[in-house]
């Protein structure tokens, strides 16, 4: 490959957010009567943004939806770290001098805070979940598409990497390379079941296929 710019998923991608992703949702039941969720049960909800997180834990609740981004917005940091060997490869990215951005589903305001947090002058653009701008969610190529405006890029330029089935469909509706991380949310045999092409199983493995 031969890449101008890299756009990485955030959660299970880059960081590891899924301890404050549990602890933040088992508040939110707790406090509105929903039986709580282990660690794992949580990891298989996440991936489509916060709304679909509390539709597969079955709560239909719009308040239980406001009352998460606001905790999870203030303890995000607690116990979230980014993946062994992200930074060092983030950082032989921009000696290379190719453009990183990372599109999340996660709501925008974290993705942005999270990004300035661990990354901070390390990643060119973040964007989140942003459906009232009418950008839709990943799958959609809505966001992938505005980065590769932004930075007046075309497909051919940029590879998606991230550690989901949502991302494996999202560079395919993209029509660009994706490049699938085992270290996230999803096994290698998951990814592989859903089309994965391409898998790193250490984020220096990323390099070795660009």
């Amino acid at each position: 490959m031969n890449k101008k710019i890299i756009i990485f998923d955030l959660d299970g991608t880059l960081l590891d957010t899924l301890d404050d992703l549990t602890d933040s949702a088992n508040i939110v039941f707790h406090k509105f009567g929903y039986p709580l969720r282990t660690r794992e049960e949580i990891k298989n909800f996440v991936g489509n943004g916060v709304a679909k997180l509390f539709e597969r834990a079955g709560v239909n609740n719009p308040d239980c939806i406001e009352f998460f981004k606001k905790h999870y917005g203030q303890n995000m940091c607690n116990k979230t770290i980014p993946y062994d060997g992200i930074l060092p490869l983030l950082n032989e990215l921009n000696l290379r001098g190719i453009k990183i951005a990372v599109v999340s589903n996660k709501f925008d305001s974290a993705v942005k805070d999270l990004c300035k947090k661990y990354f901070n002058g390390l990643i060119d653009y973040s964007a989140g979940e942003n459906e009232t701008e009418g950008i839709k969610k990943k799958p959609s190529p809505d966001a992938v598409f505005a980065v590769l405006r932004k930075f007046k890029m075309n497909t051919d330029d940029a590879v998606y990497i991230g550690d989901s089935e949502v991302d494996i469909q999202t560079a395919k509706n993209a029509g660009m390379d994706c490049i699938s991380v085992t270290w996230g949310f999803k096994s290698k045999e998951f990814l592989l079941q859903n089309g994965a092409k391409i898998v790193a199983q250490t984020p220096n493995e990323i390099l070795k296929y660009l």
